[in-house]
């Protein structure tokens, strides 16, 4: 869910200040956490009288193993190393592999601490890898430990925001973007990891703002939003050199939305809030928001056309349950479309779960009803209209008009539709 250009990015990266002095029988160094820089870590070294030591070769590796660089130290006796990602990794020296190493962590969960070792350290395990297709929304929540197992890559985008992806997730984007700038069209990242604690400032900042029912419908609870994996990424457009990132300025470029989906299973990404599909994925229809799953679990998602919970065999079990009835006026497609507009609705409701659409028949589409319509939006010109009743369950809090944890039946809807125009959600509730 795309959020308020207002709302800070959290910082979650720190920078790592070693104090090294050689000795010939161990090593003793002084790990200290200073003010937040994001992904830069700062080794000094020192020798025997505590001097600068100058011209010393020390090699940086990840905890896996991989190198990211060898780094001699300056007349200060200093090497900085930036921009980093999150994750472990272990200083050694260049000269004499078989000396101690010395791991440290850039994470967004440190603490300030100060710790003096003069032997060995024991090894910092390496984080456990993160699912690609973990399920995290409105019934699934993060799971425990992931946010510590992520790798962050930090940048800012075209609108000076600082944006926070998983790593995976971050490279996948940048071949999607360079391959969509091929084909002439240009996107960058409006946001995409979001901390579960940055959540929950949300949601305190905006029930402040807005009041207790506006987050309850539209903000997701901390620990079951998407972003918290790293892996759900909103986009924004940039047209003919002018950025195009809100909401409601984007809906209006469906051919470029159209063109961006088309070759989003290429680069390991799927839709994740596909039109049609509310009532599985329990969010209206986002254009903008992809979500990284895999280059083959994307291709399989692509070409079955199911949600992520339909791939992963976990559909709510409220799923909806559409009757359509015998009519001799409307087409299924044309139901269908009226539908979807009922079921967008509904997917706004935050709570709400939608069991049942029944066609109310034929014998409601009469001329006073059309009549009653066009005066209901402002002397619209509808030509024909539509009726749906309804079954669904109010959230267990209750908000706005809803008693709380209660099921509704028949519920009625009520669209109208121009000469040659498409439906209108025009009243509801009665």
């Amino acid at each position: 869910m795309k959020l308020s250009k207002t709302i800070p990015a959290a910082v979650i990266a720190g920078l790592l200040l070693f104090a090294l002095i050689p000795s010939a029988a161990s090593a003793c160094f002084i790990p200290r956490l200073l003010p937040p820089i994001a992904g830069q870590a700062l080794l000094t070294a020192a020798d025997e009288t505590g001097a600068a030591a100058v011209g010393v070769k020390f090699e940086l590796k990840r905890a896996d193993g991989t190198p990211v660089g060898v780094y001699e130290t300056d007349a200060e006796g200093r090497i900085l190393v930036s921009p980093l990602t999150t994750g472990s990794y272990f200083w050694s020296s260049a000269d004499s592999p078989e000396a101690d190493a010395y791991p440290f962590r850039i994470t967004g969960r440190q603490s300030a601490q100060t710790a003096v070792v003069c032997a060995k350290p024991e090894p910092v395990p390496e984080p456990a890898e993160i699912d690609c297709l973990v399920l995290v929304n409105k019934q699934n929540p993060l799971p425990d430990g992931w946010e510590d197992a992520l790798t962050i890559v930090r940048t800012v985008n075209s609108l000076g925001d600082d944006v926070e992806t998983e790593a995976a997730a971050y490279e996948a984007y940048l071949k999607l973007k360079s391959a969509l700038a091929e084909e002439g069209v240009s996107v960058d990242l409006d946001s995409a990891y979001r901390s579960v604690a940055a959540q929950q400032d949300i949601v305190v900042s905006f029930t402040e703002k807005y009041g207790a029912d506006y987050v309850k419908q539209y903000v997701a609870v901390p620990g079951y939003s998407e972003h918290h994996t790293g892996l759900a990424l909103d986009l924004y457009l940039n047209i003919d050199g002018e950025d195009v990132y809100l909401n409601e300025d984007m809906e209006q470029y469906p051919e470029i939305w159209a063109k961006i989906h088309a070759g989003l299973s290429s680069f390991g990404f799927i839709l994740r809030y596909p039109e049609g599909k509310e009532d599985i994925t329990g969010y209206s229809y986002e254009p903008w928001h992809i979500r990284y799953v895999g280059a083959e679990a994307a291709e399989e998602i692509a070409s079955l056309g199911v949600t992520l919970e339909e791939y992963l065999g976990k559909v709510p079990e409220t799923a909806v349950k559409i009757d359509y009835g015998t009519s001799g006026l409307f087409t299924k497609q044309e139901m269908d479309e009226a539908i979807l507009l009922v079921k967008k609705c509904v997917a706004s409701w935050d709570g709400c779960e939608l069991h049942t659409v029944t066609y109310a028949g034929d014998e409601a589409v009469t001329e006073e009803n059309i009549s009653w319509l066009n005066s209901l939006d402002g002397g619209a010109e509808y030509v024909e209209c539509i009726e749906f009743l309804t079954d669904f369950h109010s959230p267990v809090e209750a908000y706005g008009a809803w008693e709380a944890d209660t099921e509704y039946t028949n519920y009625q809807w009520w669209l109208g539709r121009t000469e040659g125009g498409s439906w209108v959600l025009v009243t509801w509730g009665y």
